[in-house]
């Protein structure tokens, strides 16, 4: 696609339009904001201001034409959100610097309206990320971020192999003096790895320790020299100095033709090639037996129920009970009816759809899906709850059945989500109405995963049910381990529920022995086999945790307090 990149000038930035040239990505426009003019650094939650003063050479050392915008907002929301969760206001928050981008990748569509994604180089900042992709969907442009939960010693490592050429331009971090102003990447490497063991500093610059300037990359036409710089000390103490390079001038020096080269991660972590290559032989050594057809089903009668416990609320067999009896509707009116009735069914307990953490979604057929997800969309805002869907065989007539777990939240805190709408090498990428997890007090709901290859959204080709099912298995750790650092950090994630769904029976067999092969603790499971699965993928895996934080009782003190339990497993029948 054709894309902008969003510069900051920094190694991050200019190291992702690598990423995105070698997936095939057009760079046609570049975007900056900064300061007001004769102000040099602005205090800003979004956006890297110092170094402004070179932008202009860096996007002519791109040779793309640059748009800039002045900073007016100030940081208004602050949260992990932007926008609310209801559609109606999963919009603008007034005065937010947020909105800058709006106005300014809006000016760029305005001149280059064939522009479909934005080049963003966050590596770790959610903050950062929830803002620019909830700018992303309200444009209609996908966000391309190559970097995002990148191990950082690896990344720096690639980065300086693949002939990136930054300096640091401003430090601010333990263990950085005026000293390393102008250092390489490269001359940095061995600093920056040793302040990361002694005081845990990211090597990355992800903690605000320091900001770079990239002088040359592979995309460059021109390296970028810089011929007299200034020395600026903000603050200078024994513990760490704030300090940046003012650019006072610099030229372009033209440079033969880059090879394009950037070391992309594995697609599968070790771990996941064992379970592939597991449940490959799997298949290889099963005999060829005939699946037994199903026998025929009678459906029982289904109503809709909610049932309340503490904090959380259940709403299952949510459908049109009338187009049983002859009713006539559009998949978009019944979808409609759907949510009016669960808005309902949570109305009697005081809650709204904006409660919601996981919603199972069945409908008849996979080639409804668009329709169902353009109205779907329209019930959410902002970190929307998670979602199965899946293709079922449902009552004569009924196209959609909804269930769903809501929460009753307490306090903003209660209830956490992590929406990943950018291309990336991590996981899938969640561009639909759904989070990719939601943890609500301690509990932890997340969407189904198919096993997508995350940098193309496209399913294993050849298709392939073991590399499908490794992939969606590493999706599930990457998401556990994504959100536990988005929310704070110390939690592992206990496994409560295993759901695979799958499209063919005879695959059940082999689908357990990847399981075996991967499961640390015994946990429910269940292999639940339906009509059709998204994009036509052979298994999706669903899974439910816990953070294993729970409320203890002190015996001497008599006082509850917080502690890591581990959980205990029991089989038994169920009468």
């Amino acid at each position: 696609m054709k894309y902008v990149a969003l510069l900051s000038g920094g190694k991050d930035s200019c190291y992702n339009l690598v990423h995105c040239a070698q997936n095939g990505h057009e760079l046609i426009a570049a975007a900056s904001l900064g300061p007001e003019p004769g102000k040099e650094e602005l205090d800003s939650y979004m956006y890297q201001t110092v170094g402004q003063d070179a932008i202009e050479f860096v996007a002519r050392a791109l040779e793309v034409p640059l748009y800039r915008r002045v900073i007016t907002g100030d940081a208004v929301e602050q949260g992990s959100e932007y926008g609310g969760r209801n559609a109606k206001d999963a919009v603008a928050v007034a005065g937010d610097e947020t909105e800058d981008l709006f106005e300014l990748l809006s000016t760029v569509k305005s001149f280059h309206p064939d522009i479909q994604g934005v080049s963003v180089g966050a590596i770790l900042s959610n903050y950062q990320r929830v803002r620019v992709e909830n700018v992303c969907r309200r444009l209609n442009l996908t966000s391309l971020c190559y970097l995002w939960q990148r191990d950082q010693k690896e990344l720096l490592s690639e980065m300086i192999e693949a002939g990136m050429e930054a300096i640091l331009i401003k430090v601010a971090g333990i263990g950085l003096t005026t000293a390393h102003l102008g250092k390489t990447l490269a001359q940095m490497e061995p600093t920056l790895t040793k302040l990361n063991t002694l005081y845990g500093s990211h090597i990355c610059g992800e903690g605000g320790e320091y900001e770079s300037l990239t002088l040359d990359c592979p995309l460059f036409k021109h390296r970028i020299i810089l011929t007299e710089v200034e020395t600026v000390i903000h603050s200078d103490n024994s513990f760490a100095t704030v300090a940046f390079l003012r650019i006072k001038s610099a030229v372009l020096e033209v440079k033969p033709p880059n090879t394009l080269s950037a070391l992309s991660p594995p697609l599968l972590d070790e771990r996941y090639e064992t379970a592939r290559d597991t449940v490959f032989r799997s298949q290889k050594g099963a005999n060829m037996v005939q699946t037994p057809p199903i026998p025929l089903f009678h459906h029982p009668v289904v109503t809709s129920r909610s049932h309340r416990k503490g904090n959380w609320v259940a709403v299952s067999g949510v459908q049109v009970t009338d187009l049983l009896h002859g009713v006539h509707m559009t998949i978009e009116e019944e979808v409609t009816e759907c949510f009016n009735l669960l808005t309902e069914r949570l109305a009697d307990h005081g809650l709204q759809l904006s409660s919601c953490v996981n919603i199972n979604l069945l409908i008849r057929s996979m080639d409804l899906f668009t329709r169902v997800n353009s109205v779907y969309s329209t019930f959410f805002g902002a970190s929307p709850p998670a979602r199965a869907c899946v293709g079922a065989d449902l009552p004569e007539n009924i196209q959609v059945r909804l269930e769903c777990i809501a929460f009753v939240e307490r306090a903003p805190t209660d209830r956490q989500a992590l929406h990943v709408q950018g291309l990336s090498y991590w996981a899938p990428a969640n561009i639909g109405p759904y989070s990719q997890a939601i943890k609500a007090d301690e509990s932890v709901f997340m969407s189904g995963q198919i096993g997508l290859v995350p940098n193309k959204l496209l399913l294993p080709s050849p298709q392939s049910l073991s590399m499908e099912l490794a992939l969606a298995s590493q999706h599930v750790e990457r998401v556990t381990r994504a959100l536990e650092q988005n929310s704070g950090g110390g939690w592992d994630g206990q496994e409560l529920l295993n759901i695979y769904w799958l499209n063919d029976s005879s695959n059940i067999s082999h689908v357990k022995t990847g399981h075996r092969c991967l499961q640390v603790s015994e946990m429910p499971t269940l292999f639940l086999v339906v009509k059709e699965l998204p994009k036509g993928a052979l298994v999706e895996k669903q899974v439910s945790l816990h953070t294993g934080i729970c409320q203890v009782l002190d015996e001497e003190d008599g006082e509850m307090s917080l502690h890591k339990c581990m959980p205990m497993f029991e089989e038994g029948w169920i009468f």
